[in-house]
């Protein structure tokens, strides 16, 4: 949002009305209220889908202020002006909390993720079972691994009123009862295993590795973090592994990611990354509400596309792989992928073959924007008044050929919406039933038999990685706005 940018544009005052006054003085209960208002009606998305938002709903400063005047609060003002099921579109109490730097993933855990069924024939206790094990944790250092099954803590026997306190509050140091689980059978096997929650600090990467299949080298990435520019350095470093091994397929597997909205340049590194020849080709188009695609088609067309990316730096070139394929293991709550994902595959699907493993995504195809209390909703030259901004969905996202995902993406091969529990496997091996799937269509193109989901009917009650994952507010980008003034 450059200062630069002064060419004024009678849409995209917040009064598109005759009768406004640049000269008048917003009431200062108000100020918010206004702000709340002018900026949903230049960039909301569906701006002319709310009644309260067109440009001939008030004819005067006075009539809008009197409409501003009937609500309680700015909040309320801001809710009744979004569409139904808008869970997107937000407004930030105090913007200071954007202008902090995003941290690498921390936490106090003792490093074991797992899952909570009720137990059969008795629904008020529960079973306890291993997902994974997190490097360098605590738990990685006690003899437990991913598949492993547990029904008590320090003798006590979980239940759905108690676990939660006895594995995530409590103590920092407890100790779990093991028991062997055939699906109907719990026997208590005597083992048991020491926990303590400590400082952690997650990896960039949880694995990587290399996988020779015939003539192939499948490079396997399990990535769970977020996907903010904390970790493209690591990544970068990941893919000259690599490079350097030959990799000339690339299995994504985000089963366990818990990232959800990020900016589209950091995606843009990311499709980068995997493939690297088509530098500065369009990574993803955008078409905003009808006023603002106007003026930026005037003004800023090369605004409305991002291309990919030529180098990671100034000063850093990518470790592209130059795939022709990527296989893509969906994450989010019944492996459904979240926006950012969704993003990707979006913007890759015209160049390279996008291969999906999971279930039908949700279809979050649009994109927010920060925008703070000036003329040109840009931070320097904010109204100091108050702290609030807004993030509202602005746009939607369509790719090189004008495909949008609206809809969501169908899976090559479907998952069922959990994994079976009784044959977890070891991740990064083929004795992992979802990525041995995997490895055979990438050799053979046979997606395999879909098998019966859940036969022993449990009810999952808890996964310790959905509680981590952040509500998907999807993707954001950085744009330069007309200024008002």
């Amino acid at each position: 949002m450059k200062n630069y940018l002064k060419a004024f544009y009678i849409l995209f005052l917040a009064f598109s009305f005759t009768q406004c006054s640049k000269e008048y003085k917003v009431p200062d209960d108000l100020v918010v209220q206004d702000f709340v208002w002018k900026g949903l009606n230049a960039y909301y998305l569906y701006q002319d889908q709310i009644k309260d938002l067109s440009d001939r709903r008030f004819n005067s400063d006075i009539q809008l202020n009197n409409y501003l005047s009937t609500f309680l609060d700015y909040n309320e003002l801001f809710s009744s002006l979004l569409i139904a099921n808008d869970k997107k579109s937000t407004l930030i109490e105090d913007y200071n909390v954007l202008l902090k730097e995003t941290p690498l993933r921390t936490a106090i855990t003792n490093g074991m993720e797992f899952g909570i069924i009720a137990e059969q024939g008795n629904p008020d206790n529960v079973i306890g079972y291993v997902t994974h094990v997190l490097p360098n944790s605590n738990a990685a250092s006690k003899n437990i691994e991913r598949g492993e099954f547990f029904n008590a803590v320090n003798g006590v026997q979980l239940t759905r009123a108690n676990f939660r306190d006895l594995l995530l509050g409590g103590a920092d140091t407890f100790i779990l009862n093991m028991v062997n689980f055939n699906g109907t059978t719990i026997t208590p096997n005597a083992k048991t295993v020491s926990l303590t929650r400590e400082n952690y600090t997650y990896p960039a990467t949880f694995i990587e590795k290399t996988i020779p299949i015939g003539a192939d080298n499948v490079g396997y990435l399990m990535y769970n973090n977020d996907f903010s520019k904390n970790y493209i350095n690591e990544l970068n470093t990941t893919f000259l592994n690599f490079k350097n091994n030959a990799v000339n397929e690339l299995v994504l597997d985000l089963r366990y990611n818990i990232g959800t909205g990020s900016f589209v340049r950091n995606m843009a590194k990311l499709a980068s990354l995997i493939t690297g020849q088509f530098a500065d080709e369009i990574f993803i188009k955008e078409k905003w509400n009808s006023k603002a695609q106007s003026w930026f088609e005037q003004n800023q067309p090369d605004s409305l596309v991002t291309k990919f990316p030529s180098k990671l730096n100034e000063t850093t070139n990518f470790n592209s792989l130059n795939l022709k394929d990527v296989y893509i293991i969906l994450n989010g709550d019944n492996f459904s992928g979240s926006s950012t994902v969704e993003l990707l595959i979006n913007s890759l699907k015209p160049y390279i073959n996008v291969h999906l493993i999971g279930t039908q995504t949700a279809g979050n195809n649009t994109g927010s924007i920060t925008l703070y209390n000036s003329d040109d909703y840009d931070f320097g030259n904010r109204n100091k008044s108050h702290t609030v901004a807004l993030q509202p969905i602005v746009l939607s996202f369509y790719n090189k050929d004008d495909q949008t995902y609206k809809n969501g993406f169908t899976p090559n091969i479907n998952l069922c919406p959990n994994e079976n529990i009784l044959n977890l496997g070891v991740l990064g091996e083929r004795s992992d039933p979802i990525l041995d799937r995997v490895l055979t269509y990438i050799t053979s193109g046979n997606t395999g038999t879909n098998v019966v989901c859940n036969p022993n009917n449990f009810e999952y009650i808890y996964n310790s990685i959905n509680a981590q994952r952040a509500i998907d507010k999807g993707v954001f980008i950085k744009q330069d706005l007309p200024n008002t003034n």
